[in-house]
């Protein structure tokens, strides 16, 4: 790795949401990779009733200085809708998400109520059943609680590695606190840094 460009990641802030009374970022985040240009997660794109409660205000990426044509690859963590919103903007492109996570987000209503963003027309999914090395110093690793089909992004560094958490944890909390066995996964690894996508800055360890 050494003699390769280095990873790095961007966070695109792409809407806010209303839970429990405080707005609450989401963002997606860009890896620029030697060897191609991947997006963790595509945010929301417009409103939809089933996501009123939530009051959504909304800056797609389609409406924002971003070049969606860029984009090689797309990562989604999970399919719930504030993550794959706008995956239709990328119909066409290769979709990686966990084979558990396809599957029970066409089949459970209650946790995945919009189904025409999951499979928007011309969204085409490779699913994986587990750890996949992706690219040389990326995978992705499952790591279910959230969904049972979640999964994070880990890239490989000269140190310690960074992971692209999506919701593997809300917020900082849950990761002073880890209770999931995604958490306990993603811990386990000793990473240098998390970013998340309901956070505005990465979450880091603690160091003595």
């Amino acid at each position: 790795m050494s003699t390769r460009q280095p990873i790095t990641i961007t966070p695109i802030f792409v809407a806010d949401l209303l839970v429990e009374g405080e707005r609450m970022p989401v963002y997606t985040h860009v890896i620029d990779h030697p060897d191609a240009r991947i997006l963790v997660d595509t945010g929301m794109t417009e409103l939809h009733p089933m996501a009123a409660a939530l009051n959504p205000c909304l800056h797609p990426l389609n409406k924002q200085n971003f070049d969606v044509e860029s984009i090689d690859i797309v990562i989604n963590t999970h399919l719930h809708a504030d993550h794959c919103g706008g995956n239709h903007l990328f119909a066409g492109k290769r979709i990686y998400v966990q084979r558990r996570e396809l599957e029970d987000a066409r089949t459970k209503r209650d946790e995945y109520p919009i189904p025409e963003w999951v499979d928007a027309p011309g969204v085409e999914y490779l699913t994986v059943d587990g750890e996949f090395e992706l690219l040389p110093g990326l995978r992705l690793v499952p790591a279910p609680g959230h969904t049972d089909g979640m999964q994070v992004v880990v890239i490989e560094t000269e140190g310690r590695p960074i992971v692209v958490g999506g919701d593997v944890a809300v917020w900082f909390g849950e990761l002073e606190e880890p209770h999931s066995e995604g958490q306990l996964r993603v811990l386990a690894m000793n990473p240098e840094l998390i970013w998340l996508a309901h956070e505005h800055e990465p979450w880091r360890p603690h160091t003595a």
